[in-house]
């Protein structure tokens, strides 16, 4: 297990999935997570005071907009909580991999090579992401 979690911390993950990623399907999913995940291991930037899936997923500034979805506000189904237990458990998926970031640029727009001065890692469907420069969050990296 990667971050300690209540079994409302894994509703709250699986919910955050789901409104983040839904129409990219399982392992867009899965990537959202790890993004989540990422955000509570990486004592640096913007997560300094993050360490738990609760104050992941409520942040503030700087939280997900997906919280503000009616995908957020019902509760998970048990294939949703068994991806985002599969997160926790420590599976990556590139371009998530050391991501803390991601955006969707829109259809048919490129991702920036640079986001808020982090790098683009990857894109996967709707969905660009970036990890900050090896070195700055030794948790990741």
């Amino acid at each position: 297990m990667i971050v300690k979690y209540t079994e409302k911390e894994l509703d709250l993950l699986a919910r955050l999935m789901r409104a983040e990623a839904l129409g990219e399907g399982s392992l867009g999913m899965l990537m959202v997570g790890n993004v989540g995940v990422n955000r509570v291991i990486a004592n640096c930037l913007d997560f300094k005071k993050i360490r738990s899936i609760t104050n992941m997923i409520y942040q503030s500034p700087g939280g997900f907009s997906g919280t503000n979805s009616a995908l957020f506000q019902s509760s998970s189904t048990t294939a949703e909580k068994n991806l985002a237990k599969r997160i926790i458990k420590g599976e990556y998926f590139h371009p998530a991999t050391n991501a803390l970031w991601f955006y969707a640029p829109g259809s048919g727009n490129s991702c920036k090579s640079t986001w808020y001065n982090q790098i683009n890692s990857g894109k996967y469907k709707n969905h660009c992401f970036y990890e900050p420069a090896k070195g700055i969050c030794k948790e990741l990296h």
